[in-house]
């Protein structure tokens, strides 16, 4: 009781003594607790411009100890207990000033190093236990250690009893191979990987003299890692140090930041090496993430553009909604200028791709460029998300992340799933509801369309993978094996989700295609290395008893509805944002995870939160990206400042989706695509299934809807897409035959002019420039130049026409939203 009263009053000690130290240097931590003679921390001396930290001056500072008779401190900043009691550190840089309090307790008592707190660590560092290593699936010359620690019970027996206990000697820890290999004194593949004077070496050794301690059900366990600095603003060849203390269950905190693994989002902004030490490489803003026992943590680090740019780029700027406020701050920040509004002809274009799949009809507009009303584009949007042509793009769509298609299933229970997904978008049924809907699903897969969730995945490992990228936005795959490499999940979480899964039965219904989905009171699934049935257990959720009696997926469908819940609703809103961007906040989309942020997380929060305050209204969400000034910018970044990606400064160049090409081709020379099996004047994305034979939609990255994961639909350019468009029947067979839009102008004897202007508006929604104008009418006259023949001189400018359609129809404009 007396130390954590001594622990508040540094606390709240500490928070004065930061408000004196003004705004030019500042030690973080800001305060630090020693318990025990083992403990150390090392502090950062941090400059600081109002709230940001804009430069690390650690080695500038002479560091001082209040009390040498309670702590010391190095020249880096290291402090080490001397005595119980508490002090201050003192850090001076150029006359200026800063402290932080420390105390020291327990020192008395005998500090035994943790074998899974601290030999683990000291072997995850080192690399031993990865998976190019010890950790690998088969080990390394018959040594094998669980990856990155995830087996601590496992671990110490390999390393205590196998090998005829030659790895450890307890009477001479130095005799050790534990750490004579590492060591170099003896030959190791690994190489070198600590020196006999090192905490590594002293850690290994005295756990070995302590007699080897197992681990134990009462060992503190880690509750969480801190980051400091939380977030950092640098010039490019800038350096900054990261430090990382972990909260343990016994209350204690940790420097690990020796032992800590460190990785940056983005090599080109920042690299950080294995001590965490980050160099700026260029401009913008990357994530340096922190692994440490299965927890994750991450800092921001934050390059801006060295422009000179006046205020008013930014006062100035248009902001219709939240969204704008959001994302004019964080170009602020980065010093990236937003460009101008794209205008009425690109806005109608792009809007009408990205909610419909669909070109403006030609007819449209004429009008929409005529009206004068300021508020046309707010009634577009509504007329866009009120359209047939808006259902059918967002049930393809979701049937690709549900994989609806008679690739797994027969046909009458592809069409009921498809049919239930489809009213689902007509009726914008709230996602939690949709979701819900699927993953409770009961009674015939023919009679609920939903239950066919089940008919595909039949197991509770696939249900709790698929499951995860579909609803979740992340892979949990790796955790399957072992502890996840890249994420805090544990092998534990994995199967404690997999239990909720475990009680869905099937039996085949009567007819084609009919499976029957029944929650069964009994079940279970097994840890694979524990063999102990896992108590059932949403992500970071509570666990429910396995005796509890009830569909345990609707604890899982509860779970996903909560507002607290991290993952489900910034899932659905990162793979709209991704629909209208062509790059989630958070990219890739489906790889939600706490090391991989989004690019801008004030603005996805704000989105997030929006989308609940709406009850998970999807069209809601849909309008007010629409509706954004950010999303009706051009597409062309501001003179003299560099493409941006990530940031939306401009409207990101997007290739258009494989049927959504088809179907605007086919509209444009007014063909429309026969699909076998199915009404004539059906659209691709009218098509239920993808198991359609299509040349065309394969060679440009259809999914075959067999995996979760929007990396089965490529846009990326190939040989085969550049062959099919200048070889290929899809577009000359629609150009020549007597129903094409060709055929109708030249039998209506349109001039030039009226077929050029017809073919702009149609394919690229917009007139024609002048200059353009004038160019093309100089070729069709000179197609037919020096003709006499009537016959002759109908061929030769019909040939004309068809290529000026197939260039315009194979060109950049036309293949991409821009």
């Amino acid at each position: 009781m007396q130390s954590r009263r001594l622990w508040t009053a540094l606390l709240v000690l500490s928070g004065s003594v930061s408000a004196a130290i003004g705004a030019e240097i500042q030690l973080l931590p800001g305060v630090a607790r020693l318990d025990g003679p083992k403990a150390r921390q090392r502090f950062l001396v941090e400059a600081r411009d109002g709230q940001a930290f804009v430069g690390d001056r650690t080695g500038e500072a002479r560091f001082q100890v209040g009390d040498p008779n309670v702590a010391s401190v190095s020249a880096d900043g290291t402090v080490t207990p001397v005595g119980n009691g508490m002090t201050e550190i003192v850090a001076t840089v150029d006359g200026q000033v800063a402290r932080a309090n420390v105390s020291v307790e327990n020192l008395e008592r005998p500090t035994r190093w943790s074998f899974q707190n601290h030999v683990l660590s000291v072997l995850t560092k080192a690399g031993c236990n990865s998976g190019a290593c010890h950790g690998a699936a088969a080990g390394k010359n018959g040594f094998r250690l669980t990856l990155r620690g995830y087996g601590p019970e496992i671990d110490f027996d390999v390393l205590t009893r196998q090998a005829m206990g030659r790895r450890i000697v307890k009477t001479a820890p130095a005799e050790s191979l534990l750490l004579l290999k590492p060591t170099g004194a003896v030959e190791h593949g690994g190489g070198v990987k600590f020196a006999t004077d090192s905490l590594e070496y002293q850690v290994i050794s005295e756990w070995i003299a302590a007699g080897t301690p197992k681990p134990s059900p009462n060992d503190p366990t880690i509750v969480s890692l801190s980051v400091v600095p939380e977030s950092v603003v640098l010039k490019p060849a800038q350096t900054q140090q990261v430090l990382v203390q972990a909260l343990f269950s016994d209350g204690q905190v940790e420097d690990v930041t020796r032992w800590a693994k460190f990785a940056s989002t983005d090599d080109t902004v920042a690299k950080v090496d294995e001590q965490g030490r980050v160099k700026v490489e260029g401009h913008g803003e990357a994530a340096i993430t922190v692994w440490y026992a299965s927890r994750v943590q991450r800092t921001t680090v934050t390059s801006p553009f060295a422009a000179k740019l006046d205020p008013l780029v930014f006062t100035a700027a248009p902001r219709r909604n939240p969204i704008d406020e959001k994302n004019l701050a964080k170009l602020k920040t980065l010093n990236i200028p937003p460009s101008p509004d794209a205008g009425d002809a690109a806005f109608l274009r792009r809007a009408t791709l990205d909610a419909t799949g669909t070109l403006p009809p030609a007819e449209q507009v004429e009008a929409f460029l005529a009206d004068t009303d300021p508020k046309k584009r707010d009634r577009l949007i509504d007329r866009l998300l009120a359209s047939p042509e808006f259902v059918d793009y967002w049930a393809y769509k979701w049937s690709d992340l549900l994989l609806v298609s008679s690739n797994t299933l027969p046909s009458p229970a592809m069409w009921s799933f498809y049919r239930f997904v489809r009213k689902s978008v007509a009726d914008n049924v709230p996602w939690d509801q949709f979701a819900r809907s699927i993953v409770t699903a009961k009674g015939s897969s023919l009679n609920n369309g939903a239950a066919n969730y089940f008919a595909l995945h039949r197991d509770p490992i696939d249900l709790t993978e698929n499951s995860s990228m579909a609803f979740l936005g992340m892979s949990l795959t790796c955790a399957r094996c072992h502890n996840h490499p890249m994420e805090k999940w544990t092998q534990d979480q994995y199967y404690g989700v997999a239990s909720l899964f475990s009680r869905v039965q099937l039996k085949d219904g009567g007819a084609v295609g009919d499976v029957v989905v029944m929650a069964s009171p009994e079940g279970e699934t097994r840890h694979p290395r524990s063999g102990v049935a896992m108590p059932p257990r949403p992500l970071d959720g509570r666990p429910l008893p396995l005796d509890w009696r009830g569909d345990r997926r609707e604890a899982f469908a509860d779970w996903l509805a909560q507002a607290d819940n991290p993952y489900f609703a910034r899932a659905i809103v990162n793979r709209v944002w991704r629909s209208f961007f062509g790059r989630g906040l958070i990219d890739p989309e489906d790889d939600l995870r706490a090391t991989n942020p989004a690019s801008d997380e004030l603005l996805m929060d704000w989105l997030v939160a929006d989308f609940l305050a709406h009850k998970y209204d999807v069209k809601h969400l849909i309008r007010i990206i629409m509706s954004s000034a950010a999303y009706a910018r051009s597409s062309v970044p501001v003179p003299g400042h560099v493409a941006d990606p990530k940031y939306l400064s401009h409207y990101p160049v997007k290739r258009l989706p494989a049927e959504v090409i088809l179907d605007a081709i086919a509209r444009v020379a007014e063909v429309p695509t026969p699909f076998p099996g199915y009404p004539a004047g059906w659209r691709s994305l009218q098509l239920p299934d993808t198991k359609i034979q299509s040349t065309f939609l394969s060679s440009f990255g259809r999914p075959e809807r067999l995996n979760t994961c929007s990396c089965e639909r490529s846009s990326e350019p190939s040989m085969s897409q550049a062959l099919h468009l200048a070889n290929g029947t899809t577009i000359n067979e629609k150009l020549r035959t007597e129903t094409s839009a060709i055929s109708k102008a030249l039998a209506a004897q349109a001039s030039d002019d009226e077929i050029i202007t017809s073919l702009f508006r149609a394919a690229l929604t917009r007139q024609p420039t002048e200059r353009e104008r004038r160019r093309i009418t100089t070729i069709l006259q000179e197609a037919v130049a020096g003709l006499s023949d009537h016959k002759e001189i109908a061929t030769a400018r019909r040939q004309a026409i068809e290529d000026l359609y197939w260039a315009t129809l194979t060109g950049n404009e036309f293949l991409f939203n821009h």
